[in-house]
């Protein structure tokens, strides 16, 4: 038996997770966290797919996830919709603000103020992206911005989201966003619940306007499990649950079915608050997803029940502060085909 040592205060964030990691409890799982996706990161043949639910961007993380698409951490992003439209909502100059948790709703709702938990937005700048996305979803439906207007637009949500990023970078060439760093960087963004956030929300405004235009979220996993199907080996990061880890999980049950060779993910990371005895994706291990074939049974995995907020900028700061490099990123455009 390996001794729990007591963790020492260190400037240094990754020489604290280190330290962390021989110690006991959640803050053991956090240190653990930061020495595999070292690994995950370090291996030249691996692909590296990020899971982001929840409301990361309002909370404050967008700087955070940023820098893993700068960095190619990630080769690849599944996001929830409320994300990337709070994303671009930033690229576009419309702010989050510090807020409180116990106000008077009624009275926010009379002054056009949005409530995500402590955080406030004002719905009539929400509703200008809305039309802005609305009108860039009509103008590629009618054949600007790379659409066919002969046969309207029907695309897989990565395609979309490549697109959107370079649309804001027109919009506003001094603005940042994931969305367009994932442009510059070559990381495809896949939303599979597009419909279930405001950019939904904006295209059906588009298509009741009169614009022909879907997103194809059969394509969308097709080509995720394609790129899973031509990687040497996978490393899967979970901010949360949700639809987007059930998305990239069940890429290795498709490739199974399709005997394209794959025995589960090889790396496996996850922050999450849910707990496993509800049932819940969310909260489901990583050794029942063995019992799938979605992770691999030599899977260096580790979770750690943590809020994300508090996680993930952490971690991210422990890999920049080992001088982590990624090396030889994989080409995603080649690994979709």
């Amino acid at each position: 038996m390996k001794r729990v040592k007591a963790v020492r205060p260190d400037e240094r964030v990754d020489e604290l997770l280190s330290g962390m990691a021989e110690t006991g409890f959640q803050g053991r799982k956090l240190g653990e966290s930061l020495e595999v996706l070292t690994q995950m990161i370090a291996d030249d043949d691996c692909t590296v797919i990020l899971g982001l639910s929840g409301a990361m961007i309002p909370a404050g993380m967008q700087r955070v996830v940023i820098e893993l698409v700068k960095r190619r951490y990630i080769d690849v992003m599944v996001s929830t919709g409320a994300n990337i439209f709070h994303d671009a909502c930033e690229h576009l100059d419309v702010h989050h603000y510090k807020g409180h948790h116990n106000v008077d709703d009624a009275e926010l709702l009379a002054k056009g103020i949005d409530r995500i938990y402590d955080v406030f937005a004002r719905e009539d700048e929400f509703r200008k992206v809305d039309a802005v996305i609305a009108g860039f979803g009509t103008a590629l439906s009618r054949g600007a911005d790379g659409g066919d207007g002969n046969r309207g637009y029907n695309i897989s949500s990565a395609e979309f989201t490549y697109r959107l990023g370079k649309h804001l970078m027109k919009l506003n060439p001094e603005g940042e966003s994931i969305l367009s760093e994932s442009v510059k960087n070559g990381v495809k963004i896949f939303i599979p619940a597009l419909c279930d956030s405001s950019i939904g929300i904006a295209l059906v405004s588009a298509r009741r306007a009169g614009a022909d235009i879907s997103i194809d979220q059969l394509a969308d996993a097709d080509i995720l499990t394609r790129i899973v199907e031509n990687s040497e080996r996978t490393g899967v990061v979970y901010v949360g649950g949700g639809v987007p880890k059930n998305f990239i999980q069940q890429t290795q049950v498709i490739a199974s079915i399709h005997d394209a060779g794959k025995e589960g993910h090889n790396y496996a990371v996850q922050f999450t608050v849910d707990s496993p005895q509800w049932g819940g994706l969310s909260g489901c291990t990583f050794e029942e997803a063995v019992s799938w074939g979605k992770e691999a049974t030599d899977c260096r995995k580790v979770q750690c029940f943590c809020d994300a907020t508090i996680a993930v900028p952490i971690v991210v700061s422990g890999l920049i502060a080992r001088g982590v490099v990624r090396k030889s990123p994989p080409d995603i455009d080649r690994l979709m085909k």
